[in-house]
């Protein structure tokens, strides 16, 4: 316990503003652990009250808005996919230009607004058309009323890409920890504790909340998240007077805007052959001259005439007509990565909003009269993954450094590979657990009754999310990782970052391809692949759909793979054995 103190009372000091000495004792001290309940209070319940509204959105935007399923699909797809688009405008917005107090507490106010509204449109019958079910017919919603449904997801999303990608970064903002301290292990503390309670709150998104929506209804069940943003949102302007409030900086979105503008404008000048002098390099950089691959980049970081360097550090006075070769490198790390980037987007398709749809054809009884929510087996694959992930750190990558020499397990692509494949299985499984819950419906005679509930345990739908959680474990790491890696040590915080660009992109593709299978599948009159009966559609043929994409993607990943050829650290051991073999034979042997 007197450790823990010293520990504290040590992060109370370095969390501290800085000011001259005669003036520090009567200011208050900033930063420190006082400020991480606000903080980790603010994201956790965020968290709880945008991802308890989504599983079961699909339900409430076909019964309450009388959508189809492929278009209430697309609403959700794209609703997901601008609240990550948002967290990299968010984090581009906070580190440029208001910093990430401002940002946060615009998005937490932002959040509570989008909620208020939706749980108004559920108090107040005329901001939604009159439907009470899908079984029956109901008038289509006005534009009125879209508009406010929309508004109210839009603030939603905006609340979600301010909050999410400046928390944890503001968080470590008040641990400021000198490097090669002893005390940087509580930094490491604070991100495994982030991280955990994020963890938590999502169970309890994908549980309590989308439980109490499903049996106490959408007025209790959207104002309960409305009351957790509104505590999310005071706590977090309560914690005002203590944080350390970093101030904004340069962005690297701009950086790689500016390389690419410079290039443009110097497209006509001729790359020099041998002369380094001709390009500019950073004071501290340990990069003399760009690479060879994009060559055409590399025009960014040519001196044009010396008179661009005309402050006294050295810097070019004009960003937008002078790069550096660290600014061209750090956008080709980018670059080189995209190919890699781009197999993950079919994968991270979700299909929850279907997933949810069969939930409650099925019998949801688990134990007595307790039935799951349709909206939380996306809980499986995150209890999966919970079990997956430590499993492989501390049994199977001890025992694949034993018996395989593999000291760091297996690489990046190959566990992206891994994750790729238990994801076509789980898609597969998917469509073959619909083949069957759709024959069991129309045999017992439901054909015509969607909300019927058919004698087939909802238990079928569990191996399917176990795979898929499966494919969660080893993919998405691995995906941080291999960028992570491929990034200069300045840019480590733009993996996130990509990742999360990747999830926008698998949302639109999501929705685009929903798009299309309804429109391709209904025409000549026909029942639509994705119709709001599922029994009569046939979801399990777009499972397959995902399924054969899926199979598809995995060989683009082969390929890109082959393109990328061995790790560098492959290449540094292989070169290695090589010189020991070549030492070996040049050996004198001995009488």
């Amino acid at each position: 316990m007197e450790s823990s103190g010293a520990a504290e009372q040590k992060l109370l000091e370095n969390g501290t503003s800085s000011q001259s000495s005669s003036s520090s004792s009567s200011l208050i001290r900033k930063g420190g652990l006082r400020t991480m309940p606000f903080i980790i209070v603010n994201e956790c319940l965020e968290r709880v009250a945008s991802y308890g509204i989504m599983p079961n959105m699909i339900l409430y935007l076909l019964n309450g808005y009388g959508m189809t399923v492929a278009k209430g699909t697309s609403v959700v797809y794209t609703w997901s996919a601008i609240s990550d688009i948002l967290s990299i405008f968010g984090a581009f917005i906070s580190d440029s230009y208001l910093g990430r107090f401002l940002v946060i507490s615009i998005g937490s106010f932002s959040s509570l607004l989008g909620l208020i509204i939706l749980w108004l449109t559920a108090m107040i019958p005329e901001l939604k058309p009159s439907c009470e079910s899908i079984m029956l017919p109901c008038s289509s919603a006005t534009t009125a009323q879209l508009a406010v449904l929309f508004l109210s997801l839009g603030l939603i999303s905006i609340g979600a890409g301010c909050v999410r990608p400046c928390s944890i970064a503001f968080g470590a903002d008040q641990l400021k920890i000198k490097e090669g301290s002893n005390d940087e292990r509580v930094l490491d503390t604070y991100f495994n504790w982030y991280y955990t309670s994020i963890g938590l709150s999502t169970i309890i998104a994908l549980s309590l909340i989308v439980y109490i929506q499903e049996n106490l209804g959408w007025k209790i069940g959207f104002g309960l998240p409305a009351l957790l943003m509104f505590i999310s949102a005071v706590s977090f302007i309560l914690g005002s007077p203590f944080y350390a409030k970093a101030k904004p900086g340069h962005s690297l979105l701009t950086s790689f805007v500016q390389v690419a503008v410079v290039s443009v404008k110097n497209r006509k000048l001729s790359l020099p052959e041998s002369n380094f002098d001709q390009y500019y390099q950073d004071c501290d950089s340990e990069l003399a001259v760009p690479t060879d691959s994009l060559r055409c980049l590399n025009k960014a970081c040519m001196i044009k005439t010396p008179e661009t360097l005309s402050n006294p550090d050295g810097s070019v006075s004009d960003p937008w007509s002078q790069c550096t070769v660290g600014q061209v490198e750090s956008l080709k790390s980018v670059l080189r990565v995209l190919p890699m980037w781009s197999t993950g987007i079919l994968m991270m398709v979700s299909q929850s909003s279907f997933s949810t749809l069969q939930a409650t054809t099925l019998d949801r009884r688990l134990f007595g009269n307790f039935k799951m929510p349709a909206g939380s087996f996306n809980i499986i694959m995150v209890i999966t993954l919970s079990i997956i992930i430590p499993t492989y750190d501390r049994i199977m990558v001890p025992l694949l450094a034993k018996h395989w020499g593999m000291p760091r397990g297996f690489s990046c692509k190959t566990r992206i590979g891994i994750g790729l494949l238990f994801v076509c299985v789980g898609k597969a499984t998917s469509a073959l657990v619909e083949t069957m819950r759709r024959t069991a419906a129309i045999e017992q005679g439901f054909e015509d009754q969607p909300n019927a509930v058919i004698d087939m345990s909802v238990l079928w739908l569990v191996p399917e999310f176990v795979l898929l959680g499966i494919g969660e474990a080893f993919n998405p790491i691995a995906q941080v990782e291999f960028f992570y890696t491929g990034f200069p040590k300045t840019m480590s915080s733009f993996a996130m970052a990509l990742f999360t660009l990747e999830l926008a992109a698998a949302n639109v593709v999501g929705s685009v391809l929903v798009s299309i299978v309804d429109k391709i599948t209904s025409l000549g009159g026909k029942e639509s692949w994705l119709s709001t009966n599922i029994n009569s559609g046939h979801l399990n043929y777009y499972y397959a759909l995902l399924t054969f994409l899926g199979v598809i993607n995995y060989f683009y990943f082969l390929a890109i793979c082959w393109a990328y050829g061995p790790a560098p650290w492959q290449k540094l051991e292989a070169s290695g054995d090589k010189e020991e073999e070549q030492f070996e034979k040049m050996e004198v042997p001995t009488s």
